[in-house]
């Protein structure tokens, strides 16, 4: 990628990434084959179109992006269904913005944060309260921002994989989801980026509800379906092995929702930089 991509474009992208995510089977999330978490796919539909424009606004700061998009989200369903997608994709949409190389422009981006957008970052976490927030002795979202927002999210990477991404720039998406993407067939790609993820780290959604063995625990079988899943076989022979875990996450309430954002930033990356054909 070259030239700065149209807001237009950006924001097209973004929905379809979030839409590819919501047809994808996957375990223990809302998707098109089960709802889940008291949530169905019409409310993700919702906020993604909601958020869209406001993700790819021109010339807005991260900080900027982030809060309206979660305040739009909010208002179009009440409830917080892509808190997690907003805090990742609004960086990645500044910097196709940007143009030049992708990962480049994004180091740019996460390196220039603000204060000012740790501030606005900070009121839409608090607006959208996700589940297991809590409060913490340092840089609690809910006071005022002293820092940047790439400092904050600094202070929780070793309990937050999504902030993980602001100081490792982005490299579980390139490393870990980018590469599931040419092994698998179209129909396929958000489940296999899903669990690919659910496999290779404790899912942070789950870690903050019900700790980090529960967490560890459903790794590990994660991995045991990813094994056992014909990724390369049509659907007919892939869901039945996704549904299983699907059902049995479910019955447990757990919603690895952080595997889940990170599919959607991995297939908005993967259009951005050309690896899905629009």
């Amino acid at each position: 990628m070259n030239a700065g991509l149209p807001a237009v474009t950006i924001a097209a992208w973004f929905e379809a990434s979030c839409r590819e995510e919501l047809d994808g089977l996957k375990p223990g999330n809302v998707h098109r084959f089960s709802a889940g978490h008291c949530m169905d796919v019409v409310h993700f539909e919702r906020a993604a179109a909601a958020a869209a424009p406001l993700i790819a606004q021109p010339d807005a700061s991260v900080g900027a992006r982030i809060e309206a998009a979660v305040n739009a989200s909010f208002g179009a369903t009440g409830l917080n269904t892509n808190l997690g997608i907003v805090l990742l994709c609004a960086p990645l949409a500044s910097a196709a913005e940007r143009g030049g190389i992708l990962r480049t422009a994004l180091q740019s981006v996460l390196d220039g944060l603000t204060v000012e957008d740790a501030a606005a970052a900070f009121r839409a976490i608090v607006r959208a309260n996700p589940g297991g927030l809590g409060r913490t002795g340092e840089h609690d979202v809910a006071e005022a921002a002293t820092i940047t927002l790439k400092q904050a999210m600094a202070a929780a990477a070793d309990r937050d994989r999504i902030a993980r991404q602001y100081v490792s720039g982005f490299a579980d998406i390139f490393t870990v989801g980018l590469p599931c993407i040419a092994r698998v067939p179209p129909d396929a790609r958000a489940e296999a980026v899903h669990l690919a993820f659910m496999a290779a780290f404790p899912d942070s959604h789950i870690q903050r509800k019900f700790g980090l063995e529960t967490a560890r625990r459903v790794q590990q079988e994660a991995r045991e379906v990813d094994l056992a899943t014909p990724w390369r076989e049509g659907s007919e022979r892939r869901h039945p092995v996704l549904a299983a875990f699907d059902a049995s996450l479910k019955a447990r309430g757990l919603n690895p929702g952080t595997s889940a954002d990170l599919t959607v930033a991995t297939l908005f990356v993967a259009r951005l930089e050309g690896l899905i054909n629009p």
